[in-house]
């Protein structure tokens, strides 16, 4: 195991890592922006370097910094945390080149799934459905033209590289597409380096579903089972939970099956998740793999009770998994809520200070918090500002612990979704279980 850790990342999941790494006695090296240099992140680890001005391209994602941070302070690994670099395959490659251990997998296959074109072609070669349409690079308007009119709109425009919805776009019908592609294609280009765009059959009304993998060196994969990612606001989830509800065992079962042999089919190491869409007649499609730590890994990790941080480092250090897909229970029922410094209805961010903060306590609440009283949210980052994690014997039992926990969660000085989460939670069709991606647009 590593004697000395440096996380590239900040906020509540730097904090997580941190918290791992402390019970199993490794150092941990936090590094952080001028704007971050009061953070919770700073003052939990080891030591703390600085790397640079508060906009993410002047430090957290300033790559030679933090490799250079890294030696400097004599880090033999690297854990790139979610976001930011950790999808990044020069930033892989560096830290090998520079023999210090990144926590994630190989440099080419993160490549490989970075590119959602690529990705694709894989899963086609690995024979796991993807969603109907092209698994090359549109040559321009036209041909945009001609493959929507073939597999029939709605159709969804896609950026090769996109993440976070960016260069993502529904599209209704022809007019609506001559108007939107050039400006997506535009986005793609200005946020990704790449303007490459692909094509997909809208899925109407279907589920995100992901599955949590774990995979080692040794040719061993197992996942974790599955967890239900459709509660989302501008394609980005904000409530996740495990297991789906409404789902049976059997497509429980092929899910994970399917996700296991994706994996298997590029080498994949370290954790990661796959996620699909799964429609109205229980069809599943493949639509993209995260090559890293998912923000909402804490469901997985209350229904399983694996910490996967630890099973993260202790696969990148070469170790065999240490349990088959048998061993996996599956115990309870667990829902993450992120709490976002948003407007509730605009979605527009809140920067600001939070003046008072109080947080509900009870055995079965878990938080993954980065913000304290008298803080200042800043503009310069994710809005997201902690999660909330409950846990029940069933569903039932979370949705009621949820719906408490909401009422008691205290923030001030600073607008939050928290309002948006609680009508959400409230809701007739969220206690039933099984609503689409859609579902926040639809609700009155």
């Amino acid at each position: 195991m590593y004697k000395k850790l440096l996380i590239a990342n900040r906020g509540e999941i730097a904090l997580r890592i941190i918290r791992t790494c402390k019970r199993l006695g490794i150092q941990t090296i936090a590094v952080y922006s001028e704007a971050d240099a009061e953070s919770l992140h700073v003052k939990a680890a080891d030591e703390a370097w600085p790397i640079g001005k508060p906009r993410v391209n002047e430090s957290y994602l300033n790559i030679e910094k933090i490799i250079d941070t890294a030696k400097q302070a004599e880090a033999d690994a690297i854990h790139p945390g979610y976001g930011l670099l950790s999808e990044n395959s020069r930033f892989a490659e560096r830290c090998k080149e520079e023999n210090i251990a990144f926590i994630g997998p190989s440099p080419d296959v993160i490549a490989k799934m970075g590119s959602k074109i690529a990705a694709r072609k894989a899963m086609e070669n690995a024979s796991i459905p993807v969603v109907p349409g092209v698994s090359k690079r549109l040559s321009g308007l036209e041909e945009a033209l001609s493959v929507a009119s073939s597999i029939g709109y709605p159709v969804m425009l896609k950026a090769s590289l996109g993440g976070g919805g960016i260069g993502m776009q529904r599209i209704a019908d022809e007019y609506e597409l001559k108007k939107a592609y050039e400006g997506n294609q535009k986005r793609a280009a200005d946020f990704f380096g790449d303007g490459a765009m692909y094509m997909e059959k809208c899925i109407e009304r279907a589920r995100h579903i992901e599955i949590q993998l774990l995979a080692d060196e040794h040719g061993n994969a197992v996942y974790l089972w599955e967890r239900d990612c459709s509660i989302q606001r501008r394609q980005q989830k904000i409530i996740e939970e495990a297991p789906a509800p409404l789902l049976n065992e059997t497509m429980r079962k092929k899910l994970g099956d399917a996700a296991v042999k994706a994996a298997l089919s590029i080498g994949y190491t370290n954790a990661g998740t796959i996620e699909f869409l799964v429609d109205q007649e229980n069809r599943f499609y493949f639509l993209e793999m995260n090559t890293r730590l998912q923000v909402e890994h804490p469901v997985t990790e209350e229904i399983t009770g694996l910490d996967i941080v630890q099973e993260q480092l202790a696969v990148a250090s070469g170790k065999s998994l240490a349990f088959s897909q048998k061993d996996i229970k599956r115990d309870g029922h667990a829902i993450e809520v992120r709490i976002c410094a948003e407007d509730p209805k605009t979605f527009f961010p809140s920067p600001g200070r939070i003046t008072d903060l109080k947080l509900p306590q009870h055995p079965s609440i878990r938080h993954e918090c980065a913000v304290s009283a008298n803080m200042n949210i800043t503009p310069f980052y994710d809005p997201m500002i902690a999660k909330m994690i409950v846990k029940g014997k069933d569903r039932s039992e979370a949705i009621t612990l949820l719906t408490e926990a909401l009422a008691q969660y205290h923030v001030e000085g600073i607008k939050t979704n928290i309002p948006l989460l609680q009508d959400i939670v409230r809701s007739e069709a969220f206690q039933k279980g099984g609503v689409p991606t859609d579902f926040i647009s639809q609700m009155k």
